[in-house]
């Protein structure tokens, strides 16, 4: 099959090295000026990058990639991107790590039938893999908030005399807006913190409009 040699290298996040992959697309012949990296999540196609890259290729060209879970992790969607690439743009596919499916060579009945289903499996076992891990990551989370571990951007010290003002407030003995004014707090956030301490506290609550 004549035509350009594509490679696509795929991480998820801009920490991630993709070392390996280019050199994988380095030892199989693709020009550093024909490898597309993205740092982007593989739950979807959605990637300008990819688009771009599929965009640009023509019948004959050659997509590489390292493995099947760099193409992405939506196993319906990866069937789909693969008959669009294969049938519908007559570009052939390239899987390094899976020789099996290498859409170059000529393939018999069985051959194709094989590739289909190894197709299939590595798929669903890309998505299967996704799922476990965002799995793993609201458990993690959960534990960790249970033990008070906090997430999210860290909060302010509390200024001095905060707990003073907020019993105040709690018992309507001064305004929301004069305490955050003597403690240089916005109402909203003096609002919030006084809330969160008066119920800690066991405190009467008052309302947001006071």
């Amino acid at each position: 099959m004549s035509g350009k040699i594509y490679g696509y290298v795929r991480v998820s996040t801009k920490e991630q090295k993709e070392d390996r992959q280019m050199d994988a697309m380095r030892e199989f012949g693709v020009q550093a000026k024909h490898i597309v990296v993205e740092k982007q999540s593989g739950k979807d196609f959605l990637r300008p990058g990819y688009l771009k890259l599929v965009k640009s290729m023509a019948p004959g060209d050659t997509l590489v990639i390292k493995s099947i879970d760099r193409l992405g992790r939506n196993y319906e969607e990866i069937l789909e991107q693969w008959a669009r690439l294969t049938k519908e743009k007559k570009i052939a596919i390239v899987v390094l790590d899976m020789p099996l499916l290498d859409t170059r060579e000529y393939r018999d009945l069985t051959g194709t039938l094989i590739a289909h289903i190894v197709l299939q499996l590595l798929s669903y076992v890309a998505q299967t893999e996704r799922e476990f891990i965002h799995q793993r990551q609201a458990e993690g989370i959960a534990s960790a908030k249970a033990l008070g571990v906090q997430f999210g951007r860290k909060r302010l010290p509390l200024p001095d005399g905060f707990e003073d003002m907020a019993e105040d407030w709690c018992f309507g003995r001064i305004s929301a807006i004069q305490a955050s004014k003597e403690l240089g707090m916005s109402r909203t956030t003096f609002i919030r913190r006084a809330e969160e301490w008066g119920l800690k506290e066991g405190l009467l609550k008052k309302s947001a409009g006071r």
